[in-house]
């Protein structure tokens, strides 16, 4: 499928290692050199504006939303040329999964599993047929991929669920599953839970 636009869940920090820095700002080129749009946070921290940065380095557009309570001179990028304020974090996801094409996790804790799993869910629920993703660099959510598969082992999450869910380990293998995604929903599950 063509991806036109990312909406990317990160983290507001660097983390320890400048590993996850070089990742984020990767992925940001990555998204510049291919004519795709990425949505974010509209942060001016961590592995979010590194992302960013990188993208606009490549002359890449971006585009930020971020909640108006957050600090526009510690939290909120303002040179970013595109930006939206909204008025809760719960606007700003809505707002994000509506813009975007695809949806992709880095790095990050809380607020990117908090994006990350509300994508899903809803990719679950037929919400959305857009391909949700997340690069497990370095094993970091091997430990949550792991977790996941107890879920679908023990009869939780059905393996047409579990597979909406795309792995990738590095930044070209991310691209490459985005760009070949199939959803595997259910078309008859869906027909028995909704109107």
């Amino acid at each position: 499928m063509t991806i036109h636009s990312i909406a990317l869940f990160c983290g507001s920090a660097e983390g320890f290692q400048s590993k996850y820095k070089t990742l984020a700002a990767t992925f940001g080129q990555q998204c510049a050199q291919r004519a795709i749009t990425l949505y974010y946070g509209g942060a001016a921290l961590g592995l979010m504006k590194a992302a960013a940065d990188a993208c606009r380095s490549e002359n890449g557009k971006v585009v930020g939303i971020a909640p108006s309570f957050f600090s526009d001179s510690t939290v909120i990028d303002t040179t970013l040329e595109e930006l939206y304020l909204v008025d809760s974090m719960s606007e700003r996801k809505q707002m994000l999964e509506r813009c975007a094409d695809a949806f992709v996790a880095l790095p990050g804790s809380y607020g990117t599993m908090d994006e990350f799993f509300e994508v899903l869910t809803d990719a679950q629920l037929g919400l959305h047929h857009k391909p949700v993703a997340i690069l497990n660099a370095f094993d970091y959510y091997s430990p949550l991929i792991q977790q996941l598969e107890v879920f679908n082992k023990e009869g939780f999450l059905r393996d047409f669920h579990f597979n909406l869910m795309i792995v990738a380990t590095t930044v070209e293998e991310l691209f490459d599953k985005l760009e070949h995604y199939e959803n595997s929903n259910d078309r008859h599950w869906l027909d028995k839970i909704k109107k």
